[in-house]
């Protein structure tokens, strides 16, 4: 099973390639942006004169390995204490639902996200790196918002 899920991964990649991850923006900020599947919200909030505010803005399309290289940045920029959690929800993997129960309870002796809703919510991180990203950010659910406008309010009221 895992290895078609692998090759289908791979075949959405060649078919439907995803161009922008991140974009970096003030190393100073302590807020981090995540459009989940909105490519266009991530676009239009890579604008200079935004990133100016944030440290990143960045995408999250899956349950998994996205997560993991989510909390493995956070964790190595401790500057980062707020995550704005903006866009489209992933359909099929919930990705955002899964950051926010992963926020809240942690992964299990499998390292699976607890309470995920997620088909594959596996993680390789430690339960001390868990603990670190709870520790370090708050997040703020906009799951579903893709109006830039409020989202920059959000941001400028942190």
């Amino acid at each position: 099973m895992k290895t078609l899920e692998k090759l289908l991964g791979e075949i959405c990649k060649a078919i439907l390639p995803i161009k922008e991850e991140v974009f970096y923006g003030n190393p100073n900020s302590s807020i981090a942006i995540c459009t989940l599947s909105s490519i266009d919200l991530l676009r239009s909030l890579s604008q200079p004169k935004f990133l100016q505010s944030v440290a990143l803005v960045g995408r999250l399309l899956s349950e998994n390995k996205g997560i993991d290289s989510l909390i493995q940045y956070v964790n190595a920029n401790p500057k980062i204490k707020t995550i704005v959690l903006c866009g489209n929800e992933v359909w099929g993997h919930k990705s955002g639902h899964s950051l926010l129960a992963l926020h809240k309870n942690g992964i299990d002796k499998n390292h699976n996200i607890i309470n995920s809703a997620s088909p594959d919510p596996f993680l390789n991180l430690t339960k001390l790196e868990v603990k670190k990203f709870q520790n370090q950010v708050r997040i703020i659910d906009m799951i579903g918002e893709t109006n830039q406008e409020k989202i920059i309010q959000t941001v400028e009221s942190v």
